[in-house]
């Protein structure tokens, strides 16, 4: 019993540990303010456990989140705020790797030979696909460090700045691809 009391272990453990009449196999005392109540569990593989949480898991209410609200302004940009980082990230590390693998190949003399020789609607479709993303990415990242420093958080300067962060995007990807 002192070895229990080293450990740490509490006096409502050692009850339950060490009385023989708990322990029975497969099943579980509960204890409330009233009284105690024997419950039999059943020991299931872990196959079989899955399936019982996965038809709780159908009979679970759906949230309706995106069925029932309105875009919002701010979602939506903050949506494609997201999708231009991870494009602009994906486009840098592949950038980076192809580099990697054929440094010969790849360099900036066979790459600007290769767009020099492309029609012009491919080079201006190439300008706009990079330019909307980083466009968007660059003002709403000052956007964000406005609101790090604690200007635009009424709701009328979010969706000001929201507008503004669209307009600036937009004038910027015009400029970037057709200038």
């Amino acid at each position: 019993m002192m070895s229990i009391k080293v450990l740490g272990l509490g006096p409502t453990f050692r009850r339950a540990a060490l009385n023989p009449r708990l322990a029975l196999r497969n099943q579980v005392v509960l204890r409330n303010g009233i009284g105690r109540r024997l419950i039999q569990t059943e020991s299931l593989s872990p196959s079989a456990s899955e399936g019982i949480l996965n038809k709780q898991r159908l009979s679970r209410p759906m949230s309706p989140h995106l069925t029932i609200y309105q875009p919002q302004l701010t979602s939506v940009v903050s949506i494609f705020n997201r999708f231009a980082g991870a494009g602009l990230g994906v486009l840098l590390y592949g950038f980076g790797l192809a580099y990697l693998v054929a440094p010969t190949t790849f360099d900036s003399v066979h790459l600007l030979t290769f767009i020099h020789e492309l029609p012009e609607v491919v080079k201006l479709g190439g300008k706009f696909i990079l330019a909307a993303p980083f466009s968007l990415h660059f003002f709403n990242g000052l956007r964000h460090l406005a609101w790090d420093a604690g200007k635009l958080m009424s709701l009328k300067g979010v969706y000001t700045g929201g507008y503004v962060v669209l307009g600036a995007a937009t004038a910027s990807t015009v400029y970037l691809t057709f200038f």
